[in-house]
């Protein structure tokens, strides 16, 4: 059973981004745990609560199979954020999957985890993904290798799809 980490931003993430797929995840098989800047409640742009069990300085990679980061307004914190970078390369780097939705794909892209492969994320940051060795795709999910990103809400459950099947779930 493959453990999963979505990790959140404490405000203004992306409801569906959360929820949906996390409702694929769960329904396929996966465990999956909430992480955040803190432990605790963490808020959605449209009322959606989740509940953050770890903050991310307290998160073991090893412990996950895969790592999402979700979008949102709010997920711009994790952009230049080191525990993220380095969770997010502590698992690519043990073969696991790594994920970001809407505008988190930049996380990845900051971190040089997109550098020369190929990636979508919301439009606003394309320019930003491409300024860091990323090729751009306008398709709603984009996976390559272990790596999926996906461009915003209507593309949620698609997200949430190709991350159970990389998981093999």
């Amino acid at each position: 059973m493959p453990r999963v980490l979505m990790v959140v931003a404490p405000q203004q993430f992306r409801d569906e981004e959360y929820e949906h797929p996390r409702e694929v995840l769960l329904r396929r098989g996966a465990v999956v745990v909430t992480a955040s800047t803190v432990a605790g409640e963490c808020l959605g742009r449209f009322g959606a609560v989740a509940h953050a069990e770890v903050a991310l300085a307290d998160v073991d990679p090893s412990d996950y199979d895969a790592v999402v980061f979700v979008g949102g307004a709010g997920s711009a914190v994790f952009f230049d954020d080191e525990r993220a970078h380095t969770l997010a390369h502590a698992v690519a780097d043990a073969g696991g999957v790594v994920a970001a939705i809407c505008i988190a794909p930049s996380t990845l892209a900051r971190a040089g985890l997109l550098r020369d492969r190929r990636a979508t994320a919301f439009p606003t940051q394309k320019d930003d993904l491409i300024a860091h060795g990323a090729e751009w795709s306008d398709g709603p999910v984009e996976i390559d290798g272990r790596i999926i990103t996906g461009n915003g809400p209507d593309a949620a459950r698609e997200f949430g799809t190709a991350i159970a099947d990389a998981l093999g779930i």
